[in-house]
């Protein structure tokens, strides 16, 4: 499986992932705790943004980390090793289409914000099955820039926000993939499906959402794909930074910020 990640693995992305975890976590993570001694795995584990958190709500689970970058792996436990010294996180590098587990193997999948950046999430949630026992769970957290609006309006934002779309959309990934969880996990077999939505919503009275989400996280996140949405000729670069600033302002003291995620449980057929 060949994935291109639309955002790119620089040092700031990989501060921008840390923040996104960091400021979420109390929304994205309330009633996600495995029980000690069960055998978790999180499926695209990235450079352990998310990792962390599943260790603060799950210290007893024996948890197993995979990605298919390197690089990432090695951030992942540098950050673990920092938030969690002596941690026994079992890592390995493996792609989601070849994972090097025996069939019902875990008592529960963790996978957050990864199905966006796949070409086929459903025959990834099929193989992911596989992997879990019957009665086993599987957890899924993804997001959907459809359900980004904000004050004040800016044509100029929401062209921006939608070339990240498309760009993402062009190596493979859907950033509209919060809406079609329940469809992609009924179509991948799985039972006891439930969705809940999430909502992020950030204005001067609530300081951190502003700062951790509106501006290091979605922000960062559209601003990182500027130069390759000019190359690609949807926008001029004066039209994206514009873009950009706009989106700056809804940060700012008269401005507000929503969006959501979408967070799936389902089990494995008994």
């Amino acid at each position: 499986m060949t994935v291109d990640y639309v955002h790119g693995y620089s040092a700031h992305e990989t501060r921008r992932l840390g923040d996104q975890a960091d400021t979420l976590a109390a929304l994205l993570h309330e009633g996600t705790a495995y029980p000690a001694g069960s055998r978790v795995l999180e499926a695209g584990c990235g450079v352990g943004a998310q990792t962390v958190h599943l260790l603060d709500s799950s210290p007893g689970a024996r948890l197993v980390a995979v990605d298919r970058s390197a690089d990432s792996l090695t951030a992942a436990r540098a950050r673990v090793a920092a938030r969690h010294p002596g941690a026994a996180v079992e890592w390995h590098r493996a792609d989601l289409h070849a994972l090097p587990f025996g069939d019902g193997e875990f008592d529960h999948v963790f996978v957050c914000f990864v199905l966006e950046h796949l070409p086929d999430p459903l025959r990834t949630l099929t193989l992911l099955r596989r992997v879990l026992r019957p009665g086993g769970t599987l957890t899924v957290i993804e997001g959907d820039h459809g359900s980004a609006f904000f004050h004040p309006d800016s044509p100029y934002a929401r062209a921006a926000i939608d070339h990240q779309a498309r760009l993402q959309a062009d190596v493979g990934g859907d950033a509209y993939t919060g809406r079609r969880l329940s469809p992609l996990l009924a179509g991948a077999g799985y039972a006891d499906i439930t969705v809940t939505p999430c909502p992020v919503y950030a204005d001067r009275t609530r300081p951190g959402l502003v700062e951790g989400f509106t501006r290091r996280t979605f922000i960062a996140a559209i601003e990182s794909v500027g130069a390759s949405a000019v190359a690609a000729g949807l926008s001029t670069a004066a039209d994206f930074a514009r873009g950009i600033a706009d989106l700056r302002r809804t940060a700012g003291p008269d401005g507000t910020f929503h969006y959501t995620f979408f967070k799936a449980r389902a089990t494995v057929p008994g």
